[in-house]
C-alpha cells in the first residue's frame, strides 16, 4: 500500500477548492463531480461502465475496509476518472481481500484524493449541481489556482456527450444459460454490468450480448426470445441510432426490458424527452414506489438524466399507450415506464445491484414473464391456424 501522503488539491469548475491528501495514482485527472451515497459496494462503483468520465465522491466516510478482491468487478477494468473519500482504510480486513484499494486504484491509473471534507463536497454539489472538476496531487498540484481552474473549465461536459460505445464491448459474445436453457436474449450492451447477464442466466437465459452499434438485423439474427438494453453513461440524447433500433424492435413486437440508460433509450424511441438532474441519482438506498404493486423498494441508481413523461396520466405514442411504472420517492423523477400495447418495460435502476440492495430482482422474473406470455400467445396462433 501507498504510504507517502503527498499534498492534493480539488478543484471545481465554479472554483470552490478543497486541499487534501494524494490518494492512488499521482497525477492529474478531470471529469464531472457526481457524489455517491452507497454505504458498501465500492468496488461495483468503481467498476461500473456508467461512471465513466466522472469524479466520484464517497458520502461514506471510511472507504477501504474490506480491500479489493477478483470476484466483485462488474466490467474489465476501473472507469471513474477520479476517486474522493475522507478517510482511507488503515488496511484492509476481509478474507476475500487479494489487496489494497489503493494499490489497485493506483494499479489502474486512477487519480483521487483523501483527507477532504466530503459532506462538504456533497452538499455544496446538491446546491449547486453536478459540474466539472479536477483532482492534481504531486507535483501538478503546486501550480497557480488559475492555471488547474483553466483545466478544469476545459475538459468536455456531460451534456451531449456520446460515451456507450466507448465503454461497450467490441465484438458479440455469449452468456450460456445456467442449467435448462428456456430464452434467448439479445442484449445490447451500453455499459453493461457483468452481473445483469449473470442474473438472466439464473433465469434460464442464454444472452447474446451485442456492441451498442448493433443494427436490428444483428438482433434478428439471435432470433431473441427478448431485447435488453444495458445501462451505460452518457447524454441519452445522443443515443438517436440505439433508439432507432429500439423502435425497430418494438415493430417486431419482440418484448424488451430496460434499465438505467435502457430506460432513456425507451423514453426517446416513444417520442418522450430527456433531461439532465440537477446532481443525479447514486448510490444504493433510493426509494422507488411500484405504481403496479404499491410496494416502496430500496435501489440501487446511478444516472444523472431522466425521462420527460406525465405521472398523472396515461401518454399516447406512436407504440400505443404508455405509463409510468415507477417512481422516485425523494423527488418524484420517473423511474420506470410501461407500455400497454406492446410488450415493453424499463426502469431507471439498477435490479441486479450486485453489492444490494436486492429489492427489485423481482423485475427479472417480470421479463421472463413477458417472454414467456409471448411465446404462449404464438403457440395458441399456431394450433387455431
Amino acid at each position: 500500500m501507498l504510504t507517502t501522503r503527498e499534498p492534493a488539491v480539488l478543484v471545481l469548475e465554479d472554483g470552490r477548492t478543497f486541499t487534501g491528501r494524494a490518494y492512488g495514482r499521482r497525477g492529474t485527472t478531470v471529469g464531472e463531480a457526481v457524489f455517491s451515497t452507497g454505504m458498501t459496494g465500492y468496488q461495483e462503483t468503481l467498476t461500473d461502465p456508467s461512471y465513466h468520465r466522472q469524479v466520484v465522491v464517497m458520502t461514506a466516510p471510511h472507504v477501504g475496509n474490506t480491500g479489493w478482491n477478483d470476484e466483485d468487478d462488474e466490467s474489465g477494468r476501473i472507469w471513474v476518472a477520479g476517486y474522493v473519500v475522507r478517510d482511507p482504510a488503515l488496511r484492509p480486513s476481509s478474507w476475500r481481500s487479494r489487496r489494497s484499494l489503493e494499490d489497485e486504484l493506483d494499479a489502474q491509473g486512477v487519480v483521487g484524493i483523501c483527507d477532504v471534507d466530503t459532506r462538504a463536497i456533497t452538499r455544496h454539489l446538491r446546491e449547486r449541481g453536478a459540474m466539472r472538476v479536477g483532482v492534481f496531487s504531486g507535483a501538478d498540484a503546486a501550480a497557480a489556482p488559475d492555471e488547474l481552474l483553466a483545466r478544469v473549465a476545459s475538459a468536455p461536459e456531460m451534456e451531449g456527450a456520446d460515451l456507450a460505445a466507448e465503454v461497450a464491448t467490441k465484438e458479440a459474445y455469449v452468456v450460456p444459460a445456467a442449467g435448462e436453457k428456456r430464452f434467448t436474449v439479445a442484449a445490447v450492451d451500453l455499459g453493461i454490468k457483468s452481473m445483469t447477464p449473470a442474473m438472466m442466466a439464473q433465469r434460464g437465459i442464454e444472452v447474446h450480448v451485442l456492441p451498442a452499434t448493433a443494427t436490428i438485423e444483428d438482433v434478428r439474427a439471435v432470433e431473441p426470445d427478448g431485447v435488453f438494453f444495458s445501462n451505460g453513461p452518457g447524454d441519452p440524447a445522443t443515443a438517436e441510432v440505439q433508439a432507432e433500433l429500439l423502435r425497430g424492435v418494438l415493430d417486431d413486437g419482440i418484448p424488451y426490458f430496460g434499465i438505467c440508460f435502457g430506460n432513456q433509450i425507451l423514453g426517446r424511441a416513444l417520442g418522450f424527452g430527456t433531461y439532465k438532474l440537477k446532481y443525479g441519482h447514486r448510490g444504493i438506498n433510493q426509494p422507488v414506489m411500484d405504481r403496479t404493486t404499491g410496494k416502496v423498494e430500496v435501489t440501487a441508481h446511478n444516472h444523472g438524466f431522466a425521462v420527460d413523461a406525465s405521472l398523472d396520466r396515461e401518454s399516447d405514442t406512436p407504440f400505443g399507450r404508455v405509463r409510468v411504472s415507477h417512481v422516485c420517492l425523494n423527488d418524484d423523477v420517473v423511474e420506470g415506464l410501461e407500455c400497454l400495447d406492446v410488450p415493453a418495460f424499463s426502469v431507471q435502476y439498477h435490479p441486479e445491484a450486485a453489492a444490494g440492495p436486492h429489492d427489485a430482482a423481482y423485475l427479472f422474473d417480470r421479463f421472463t414473464e413477458l417472454m414467456e406470455r409471448r411465446a404462449t400467445d404464438h403457440a395458441t396462433r399456431e394450433v387455431s391456424a
